[in-house]
């Protein structure tokens, strides 16, 4: 890779970085400060909190390992490094992703109306629901990053038998199906994208059989029901076009070793997985009342700001 495309890739990286963290770093003191000051946090809340500080950490790990590929590939030969950073990545992009989808099946529950036995019973609990949802979230990341522990055995011993030479039919099969285990593995991204799905699809129905309702009773469309429905599904919708976004770019940079420009096409991956949890951040800020009337205030309060004048009539500093 030339040193101009590293420059820019670099760039893009720390630009995303930055974003990144004024989205999920203005989340975490926003709801943090409010948490202090009133000893007590909704279950809504307390999901976005800990999903931007996971973020936070997914952006820095991202970050790093960018720069380890780039400038000290040499850090790559120890492979101590390579296997920190995996650990950390797996356990934090599994939480982040989990958090998101309890967050999802909270609005699912509390928003949407049916009649089904099965969904009454969850409604009713919904917050004993998402907490086990939580507590499994978090023994899913665990058990992910340990798993990482076995397949790095394997690895070193393919890595040492290749070291040495002894390089046979036998062995570069085994090391080709490690490789492809090691890509198929992108396949326990699948359960939240599912419940993710059906959190969605129950709420476009739970909204048309709303907007039917209103309509029989000649009621105005835009009631707060119908608003809280649209910005849920907005919500999730997001979600999942930015989860299967960052799905994708995470499938091209762990099978580049398969594709032409292998180390290009790696690090136009990375930017890309790093697009997801910056950007996630404001559709949520946006999506969430609270935090979007402290956001515009600020904005407005900067604005005006600028806009007040100084003795001489310029803008006061």
């Amino acid at each position: 890779m030339s040193e101009r495309a590293k420059w820019v890739i670099l760039f893009l990286s720390v630009t995303q970085l930055i974003l990144g963290m004024l989205g999920n770093g203005f989340i975490g003191l926003v709801n943090g400060s409010s948490w202090f000051k009133s000893k007590r946090i909704s279950l809504s809340d307390f999901i976005i909190t800990n999903l931007a500080l996971s973020r936070i950490v997914l952006l820095w790990i991202l970050m790093a390992d960018s720069v380890i590929k780039m400038f000290l590939f040499k850090l790559y030969d120890d492979r101590v490094v390579v296997q920190v950073i995996d650990l950390f990545w797996t356990f934090t992009n599994h939480l982040s992703i989990w958090l998101a989808t309890c967050l999802g099946v909270l609005y699912c529950l509390k928003i949407a109306s049916f009649s089904h036995p099965t969904f009454l019973w969850l409604k009713w609990r919904v917050s004993r629901v998402v907490v086990w949802m939580l507590l499994g979230a978090l023994f899913f990341a665990c058990g992910s990053a340990v798993s990482l522990v076995r397949e790095f055995k394997i690895y070193s011993v393919l890595r040492a038998a290749d070291a040495t030479g002894n390089v046979t039919k036998l062995f570069r099969k085994q090391m080709n199906e490690y490789e492809l285990i090691h890509v198929l593995g992108l396949l326990w991204y699948l359960p939240p994208i599912i419940v993710s799905l059906a959190s969605y699809i129950l709420l476009i129905l739970s909204l048309g059989r709303h907007t039917r309702r209103m309509q029989r009773n000649r009621a105005s469309p835009s009631d707060p029901s119908t608003e809280a429905h649209k910005r849920a599904i907005k919500m999730i919708l997001s979600f999942l076009f930015l989860f299967v976004l960052y799905f994708l770019a995470f499938l091209i940079t762990a099978s580049s070793y398969f594709l032409p420009g292998s180390e290009m096409t790696n690090m136009i991956g990375e930017v890309i997985t790093m697009f997801y949890p910056a950007s996630h951040s404001f559709i949520l800020i946006l999506g969430n009342m609270k935090l979007k009337h402290i956001f515009l205030d600020l904005l407005r309060c900067e604005s005006g700001h600028l806009k007040k004048p100084g003795p001489k009539g310029s803008l006061s500093p």
